[in-house]
This record gives C-alpha cells, structure tokens and sequence, in this order.
C-alpha cells in the first residue's frame, strides 16, 4: 500500500491503538505459547488463544486498512452547484434518469458511441475519473503497479531483455561497435469487465442523488475483485494475465517471460527450522534496483503465519504500521494483502516480493459505457456498465516467488 502524508482521522488513530495493542498481546501469548513447546508442556488453551490473539490483530488492521482507504475516496455528496454543472454531464444525467436518448443532443456533448440498444453511451470524464479514483482505493494491486491509461484496444511496449552494452576507451582510442540490444514487443490487450448496478425510478428521481456518486459507488467493489483476482490469476483471455498465470522458474535458471521462484525446501509447507531465512533469501533474490522499492505480497492467512516468525535475535519479523496510512512491515519492507494469493500449500507459490510498480503493468482503456435498461428486471433499471482494463508483467526481473515445494 503506498503511504498516504494526509493528517489522519480520530478514528484511524483509534484503529491504530487497537493494531498495536492487540499485536502486543499476541506477542506475549505467542512467547508463552513458545516456551511451553520448549519445556514440551504444549498447552492447548494457549494454542487456542494465540489463534484467538491473531485473529483480532487482522480484525484492527482490516479496519484500520478499510477507514484509510475511505479517507483516500473523493468526498460523497454534490459539492458541486448545479449551476455549475458543464452540459455534458448534464445530457448524461439526462439520459441515465430518464433514459432520453436524443442521438443529436448526446454526439453534441461528446456522448454518444453507437446507439443506446447497441452499444450505450460513454461516460463523461468526470464519471470515468470517479471510478478509477475508487478502484485505486479498494484495488490493492492498482495501489502498488504502475497503472497507465491508453486510447487503442491494445498497449503495445518494446522492452530490451538484455539491456544496451557500453565499454571503456581511452580518449583517442577507436570506438568499436558495442552488441546491440535485444529488442522485444510486450502486448497487454485490454478484456471487457462489466457490472449492472439496479436503481429504482424513484431513486433517479430524488434531485439529491448525485449519478456520478451512486454509479462509482455501485460498481467500485464489483470491478475491484474482478480485476484483483484476474490480476493474479488472470489467463490473460478477455482479461488480464495475472502474476502467478506465468511459467514460474527456478530463480537460477529463469529467463525472460518466466517469473523466478525459491523453493521452500518443503512440500506445501515452511521448513520445519529457521522458516525467516527462506524470506531473507526471497528478498536478496531480487536484484538491488528492485529491492529498494521492493514489498511482500500475500493473503491473510499467509500473514497469520508469519506474524509468529522470530529472527535470530528472538525478535518478531513482522510488525504493525506506527502510523496511519503506512504498511504494517516483515523484515523492514512493506506488506500487501491480497486475498487473490493463494494459500500455503504444495506447489503453490503463496508468497512474491519485488519491486510491483516497476514489474506489473495495469492498461485501462479510456472510457466508461453504460446502457440504459428499463426493461429486464422491472421495476428497477439495470446500468450495463463496461469498461476495459488488461495488465501483465512487464519486467520479469523486478518480482519473485517462494514457492512452497521441495525444490
């Protein structure tokens, strides 16, 4: 999650003190849970407890994460007087509560895109920018890739998986022609996601309802766990081609278009000792320019094991943010929870680390549709709403895997 400089609420620093308090207790209990193993007098009541402990420390921070990503939302509400309200908008406020469909007045107001049975009607930009705004905020992957917004149906980006060659001379000495970079075209096309948010008439009716608010609102968590999942997971057919849909390979013999792993030494498990130098090796995996900007990424049951890790010291490798808008950190670098990852289990690489802004790629196609459909769950009126997202790995060097097999 990148970090947020704005002053937090009374409530998020609330939610802080419940992180850190409750992440103090699960300390102790997990200690004394500890020492009971090592005298071989395991206690069942404290298992249960730590388990007890662990599940209110992702509790505090699930709240703490969903009241920092409110603050991050543009304001709900018309702010904006209705004098003021440019004529597009308002053609398209038009069409969506009463569903009027002058084809002359909309292509006037930069609207139209084919007819209303066939294809809708864009969105204004404002509504578009709305959305996209949510979906920063509720999508953890948009949080942490670099996201760009392109005009064609497919981004195409050349990439050089060797890099330029380069050598030393002396000042009169004669430059011979260094290899050339190989040259390499990545496409990241674009697939249809779609929603149909129901309103009644009476709802479109109400003067106090803001339409760009409401549609955002409506479709911002249906969008966000589509694309999260298909940003992990995706096949990349009509949809994006997710981290872990690539051939993972073992990091000392992986090329270009295969992602690195490590193994665990253990099938679908962490090793049976010293669990945290896997994680250390998983860090210095990636090469220094991605481990600057580098941060974990996990679900929360993944989490949940880590958090009891100690590193040599005896010290917990995973801790709380200190402030809100941060990170809580394993081993110094910030932690990402998708509960797209997958569990810890044989051969499933549960765990990646890199540098997600400079290896992941997120294209949304500009411009949002929605058709206007009174007619197939009356009393309500559906919005058919589209828009076109793709995504991919773009630097295969910048993210690795720990993969939890025995080689």
């Amino acid at each position: 999650m990148k970090e947020t400089k704005h002053a937090a609420s009374p409530e998020a620093r609330a939610a802080l003190a419940d992180v850190l308090t409750a992440f103090e207790s699960f300390k102790a209990a997990n200690d004394a849970r500890l020492s009971a193993i090592e005298t071989k007098r395991a206690d069942v009541l404290l298992e249960e407890k730590v388990g007890r402990i662990d599940e209110a420390v992702s509790r505090a921070q699930d709240r703490l994460d969903r009241i920092m990503a409110d603050l991050r939302r543009p304001a709900l509400g018309g702010e904006t007087p209705v004098a003021k309200v440019d004529e597009r908008k308002a053609a398209f406020d038009r069409y969506v509560k009463t569903g009027e469909t002058q084809p002359a007045l909309l292509e006037l107001k930069g609207l139209s895109e084919g007819t209303a049975t066939a294809g809708g009607y864009v969105a204004p930009p404002e509504l578009e920018r709305l959305i996209l705004r949510r979906l920063a905020a509720t999508s953890p992957m948009r949080e942490i890739c670099q996201v760009r917004t392109i005009g064609a149906g497919t981004f195409r980006k050349p990439v050089s998986p060797t890099g330029l060659a380069a050598a030393w001379v002396a000042e009169t000495a004669a430059r011979p022609e260094t290899t050339a970079p190989t040259l390499d075209v990545i496409d990241f096309p674009a697939g249809e996601l779609y929603a149909s948010p129901a309103a009644t008439q009476a709802l479109l009716d109400d003067a106090y309802v803001s339409i760009d608010e409401w549609l955002a609102e409506e479709v911002q968590d249906a969008f966000a766990a589509q694309e999260t999942s298909a940003f992990v997971t995706g096949d990349g057919v009509n949809k994006p081609k997710g981290l872990l849909a690539y051939t993972a390979a073992p990091d000392a013999s992986y090329s270009w278009g295969q992602v690195g792993y490590l193994a665990t030494g253990a099938a679908g498990a962490w090793p049976g000792s010293n669990p945290t130098d896997k994680l250390i090796d998983l860090i210095y995996a990636a090469k220094t320019q991605y481990r600057q900007n580098g941060r974990f990424v996990m679900n929360r049951r993944t989490v949940s094991a880590v958090r009891k890790f100690k590193d040599a010291q005896g010290n917990y490798i995973w801790n709380a943010a200190l402030q809100p808008g941060q990170s809580a950190s394993l081993l110094g670098f910030p932690v990402t929870e998708i509960e797209a990852m997958p569990d810890v289990a044989a051969n499933a690489c549960a765990v990646a680390f890199g540098d997600f802004e400079k290896g992941y790629l997120i294209v949304d196609r500009a411009g949002v549709r929605v058709l206007r459909d009174p007619y197939s769950a009356k009393p309500h009126v559906l919005f058919y709403t589209t828009k076109r997202v793709g995504g991919g790995v773009q630097n295969f060097d910048a993210i690795k895997l720990l993969k939890f097999a025995a080689s």
